[in-house]
């Protein structure tokens, strides 16, 4: 091992932040004996910030529409109004959903879906987006909402001629418990010319975040690695990430970014220009694996749930990433559409048992959790052995 990655390896075990020089060395060292190094400092961080139960969600993802106004170079779920197979769930549709989650043990609701401007409710998007939580809330007042991320706080913001901050208070007042920190992409806005000019911009996600903290509504943090981002970028993301969560912690306004999730590249239905520029449709596990840990490296201090997407790298590929600083094996969804119409091969539901089994393939002990970490007490039955 390398005397520089093994003196940036120690000084994460004793509890230091890292440097971006730190981390963008750790990211950029192609050596195997480094790479196992990293993994191993991962793990232990991992065992020694959040111990070795894998932790997991019951929880169906509702996109309730696929119309969107903007034009991400790496989606295939997006389509125009009236266009072949376009979508836009009734709410009876979406209630239904909702209590078949339930029947199946779900505490959670992810919802995520396309920015559509013809989805009012008494001429506002704000309206529409309080009518989609109340359908499912007023019915199962017990379930978590987590939904709608900051592009899309910023669409109903635009929309409605509101602040951010009103229209946060308001969803959060309707019943949203947490917000997806999705559509963050990479927070380069050099990238997200290129993946996604329609966007917000980097300074817009981290505002509309932070203020979602700022009122007491967490959030998850996610990156889309693996495409046409640089190392340095993927730093930059990070360093972005832990400031946001520091300034939270700071401020004391309670729970914040409560996981970290690593979105790799999925670019088979991607448009052709951006697959010919990534040059393969599918990620990439050891490229992965080794951002995964020095995720762990980076972050680990502050926000302490890694969680990999088995959508992304099929059940094998996460559970891996299980022994590469990650402790949250994600949700069962149940249905899930954006990465599947990309291409995906993960699938788009997983049962417990799955989930449940292939943590106990590591020999680790596994937990049901809710939204926000907390244990879901219940009465499981233990796997059998071999």
């Amino acid at each position: 091992m390398g005397a520089g990655i093994q003196a940036i390896l120690k000084r994460a075990l004793n509890g230091a932040d890292l440097t971006p020089e730190e981390g963008l060395a750790l990211l950029q060292t192609e050596q195997s004996a480094d790479i196992e190094a990293i993994r191993s400092v991962a793990d232990a961080l991992r065992q020694r910030q959040v111990g070795d139960t894998v932790t997991y969600v019951i929880n169906r993802n509702i996109n309730y529409t696929n119309i969107c106004e903007q034009h991400c170079s790496f989606c295939a779920f997006r389509r125009d109004q009236g266009a072949s197979g376009s979508y836009w769930l009734e709410f009876d549709t979406i209630l239904a959903k909702a209590a078949d989650a339930v029947a199946q043990g779900a505490t959670e609701i992810c919802m995520q879906g396309g920015l559509n401007p013809y989805a009012k409710v008494q001429g506002t998007s704000l309206g529409y987006y309080r009518k989609l939580v109340d359908t499912i809330k007023s019915q199962f007042p017990q379930l978590h909402l987590h939904a709608f991320s900051p592009q899309e706080v910023q669409f109903i913001a635009r929309e409605d001629g509101l602040s951010y901050v009103e229209v946060l208070r308001a969803l959060q007042e309707a019943g949203v418990g947490s917000l997806p920190g999705t559509a963050a992409e990479v927070l380069d806005d050099e990238v997200r010319r290129v993946l996604c000019p329609e966007k917000i911009n980097s300074a817009t996600w981290l505002e509309i975040v932070g203020l979602a903290h700022h009122i007491g509504l967490p959030t998850t943090s996610t990156l889309l690695s693996g495409h046409i981002e640089t190392p340095a970028q993927q730093i930059h993301h990070l360093d972005q990430l832990r400031q946001l969560q520091q300034a939270a912690l700071e401020r004391g306004t309670g729970t914040a970014i409560t996981e970290f999730i690593l979105l790799p590249f999925v670019g088979q239905e991607a448009p052709k220009p951006l697959r010919r520029r990534v040059g393969r449709d599918q990620p990439i596990l050891a490229d992965a694996l080794k951002l995964t840990a020095v995720a762990r490296i980076y972050l680990g201090n502050w926000i302490v749930n890694h969680q990999p997407s088995w959508v992304k790298l099929g059940l094998s590929g996460a559970t891996e990433a299980l022994r590469w600083g990650c402790n949250d094996l994600g949700g069962t969804l149940m249905e899930e559409h954006i990465t599947s119409m990309a291409g995906a091969q993960g699938g788009t539901c997983m049962t417990v048992a799955e989930l449940r089994g292939s943590i106990a393939s590591l020999g680790r002990p596994a937990q049901q959790r809710e939204t926000l970490y907390g244990p879901v007490q219940i009465l499981e039955p233990a796997l059998p052995m071999g």
